[in-house]
This record gives C-alpha cells, sequence and structure tokens, in this order.
C-alpha cells in the first residue's frame, strides 16, 4: 500500500496548476490532503473520480475557504472516522481518518502558531491530539497520521536551525512535544530510511527559498511501531510543484 500526503494550499488552486496529471502519474493507494480550503459542493468531485479515485471523503472547517482536510481512495475503506470528537479541534476540519482490514490512515492538519494566540491553541490542540491518539491506539494499532504537523523535529529538518530556533514550528516546546508523540509509539517513516540532510517537504514564497532549498521538513508519515516492520519505502517529492508544500509519502508492505 502506498500513501502520499500533501497539503495543498487550497485544492482548486492545485488543480489550475496541474494536480490531476501528477496524481494520476502518483497513483498512491490512498492521498491525504491537507489545506484543502474548499467544501466538496463547491468542487466537481467526478475528476477525482475519473482519476482513479472513486472514494474520496472530505471533512471542511467551518469557515469558508479554511485549513479542511481529504482522503481519496482507491479502493472503499470499511469505515470513514470524520474529526476526533472534539469540538474546537472540529470545528477547523482538521483530523479525518479511513479504516481499512489491516490499517487505517489519518489526514491530519496540526495548526500553526502564527501570533500568540494561535501558539497557545496549538500547544492545547497538540495535548488533545496526543490523549486522542493513545487511546485510539488501543483500539487501532496499525495507525498512520501523515500531514502537515508544522513542525520541524531535528536541526536535520530545517535550512537553518541556528536563524529559527525561536520561531514557531521549530521552538523547542514543539519539538519536544513532536519527540513525545514519537516516543508513544511511531515511527518517522522518511527518517527511519533516508538520514540524509537538506530534504524538505516546504518553502517560503518569500526570497526565492524553494529555487535555493531553503526549506522546513513539516510533513509527515507517522506510522505506528506495530507496521515498522512493514516500511519498505518512505520518500519526498519536491519535484511536485502545485503548492508551497510537497508531497510526502511511505509504502507499506500490507
Amino acid at each position: 500500500m502506498q500513501i502520499i500526503s500533501y497539503n495543498v494550499n487550497g485544492i482548486r488552486a492545485a488543480l489550475n496548476k496541474g494536480f490531476l496529471d501528477w496524481l494520476k502519474a502518483a497513483s498512491p493507494d490512498v492521498l491525504c490532503l491537507q489545506e484543502t480550503k474548499a467544501r466538496p459542493e463547491q468542487l466537481d468531485l467526478s475528476v477525482f473520480e475519473n482519476a482513479g479515485y472513486p472514494y474520496h471523503y472530505w471533512f471542511s472547517a467551518q469557515k469558508k475557504g479554511y485549513s479542511s482536510v481529504a482522503i481519496l481512495c482507491k479502493e472503499k475503506p470499511k469505515n470513514v472516522a470524520y474529526g476526533t470528537g472534539i469540538d474546537y479541534m472540529d470545528f477547523e476540519g482538521r483530523n479525518l481518518r479511513v479504516d481499512f482490514d489491516n490499517v487505517s490512515v489519518m489526514s491530519l492538519y496540526l495548526p500553526s502558531g502564527t501570533n500568540p494566540a494561535r501558539l497557545e491553541y496549538k500547544f492545547t490542540y497538540m495535548d488533545d491530539f496526543q490523549s486522542y491518539i493513545t487511546n485510539l491506539k488501543k483500539e487501532i494499532p496499525n495507525l498512520v497520521i501523515c500531514g502537515d504537523y508544522n513542525i520541524c523535529h531535528e536541526a536535520i529538518d530545517i535550512h537553518d536551525p541556528v536563524r529559527n530556533a525561536k520561531v514557531s514550528g521549530f521552538l523547542p516546546e514543539e519539538r519536544t512535544w513532536l519527540d513525545g508523540f514519537i516516543q508513544s509509539g511511531f515511527v518517522d517513516s522518511f527518517r527511519h530510511i533516508n538520514k540524509e540532510p537538506h530534504q524538505y517537504s516546504w518553502w517560503s514564497y518569500r526570497a526565492n527559498s524553494r529555487a535555493n532549498n531553503k526549506g522546513w521538513r513539516i510533513d509527515y508519515a507517522m506510522v505506528s511501531e506495530p507496521l515498522k516492520n512493514n516500511i519498505e519505502r518512505a520518500f519526498i517529492l519536491p519535484q511536485a510543484v502545485h503548492s508551497d508544500h510537497c508531497p510526502v509519502g511511505v509504502t507499506l508492505a500490507i
């Protein structure tokens, strides 16, 4: 099973930049999308079905044009879970999960801490999300949580760790939380396979950052420990340029 995660920074904008051609070429079994910024009724959903994804699920924020996640599947899941059941999380449309017989896949869009109020919100979200996942793993041990975590884990995951040490996304408290999340029973699939530096999934639109590869690795395919030995491949696809992010993915022997 190949799973790809992609923060598209607006699915309608991505569609105008050739997203469907990329999707047909990449052809993952499951595609997790974040920051779709659209409700399904605003889209021609047949284009995804014609691309080979008859099963598609959308979880939108209450605020129009904001946040929102989706999952596209080639095969029909046995269950779809919209949100976490925690009101303030679900109001922003940040969690969506599909369950198959041997694995469950979640699309996650963790908040960014763009200002002090949102940073406080982010920390609350992270703590509540950790508790939610700790309980969920008791029911569903084979879990893959893909998405935009809005956190670089280690210095190797950011182009300038010194200058960004006090910037949200690389704050010590955020990195400590991600440490704890991984230690609670997850594998960063990309770092499990690839130890090389200068591998990023997001670049600012400013200062020609992408061309100069001045990026951050904030998108992950986190695989629960019981699936660790099933990881065959993990990858980043920087050639895909429909967003300020690029896709990340993992292939599991399922």
